[in-house]
């Protein structure tokens, strides 16, 4: 029996797409990242562990978009993630906080940001090395405050 060409393509689109075919109840975000970034991958298998779908898109100019969106260059980190709604979670968010922020964003925010790359964020996983390191909420005027600390890899996943 031969396979065409054509039928080979589509099973390969559907495998590297699945999980944006995932459960229509699924929140998915839209990422954004650099080709090459491979912790942005281990990030949204983070997030597919966790109950989310992603989408990806690789913008020939990422900075420009994370100014587009309001993060302001002290917030930024390797990837973003957009939701449906618009809001963006920016750097190695642990998906239990982007959850909860999604249930009940504050009031005149736009996202979450995990500045920087730090050792054992989610997709940052380097052995049992681990910086503690604070969640922050990102606000329309370009403040922002913390909405978690992060003291343990536990914190990261224990609600």
């Amino acid at each position: 029996m031969q396979v065409s060409f054509r039928v080979v393509l589509l099973s390969i689109a559907f495998l590297v797409n699945a999980p944006v075919f995932a459960e229509q109840d699924m929140p998915v975000l839209k990422v954004l990242k650099s080709p090459t970034c491979g912790c942005c991958v281990k990030w949204m298998d983070h997030l597919h562990e966790h109950g989310f779908a992603t989408t990806v898109e690789e913008p020939d100019d990422l900075e420009a978009a994370k100014t587009d969106l309001g993060i302001q260059p002290q917030f930024r980190s390797c990837h973003t993630g957009v939701s449906a709604q618009g809001y963006v979670f920016e750097g190695h968010v642990p998906s239990k906080f982007i959850q909860a922020f999604l249930a009940s964003p504050p009031a005149r925010s736009i996202g979450l940001s995990v500045p920087g790359m730090p050792v054992g964020s989610p997709g940052m996983e380097v052995g049992d090395r681990f910086m503690q390191y604070q969640v922050l909420v990102l606000n329309e005027d370009g403040s922002s405050s913390v909405f978690a600390e992060i003291q343990t890899p536990e914190d990261q996943y224990r609600q």
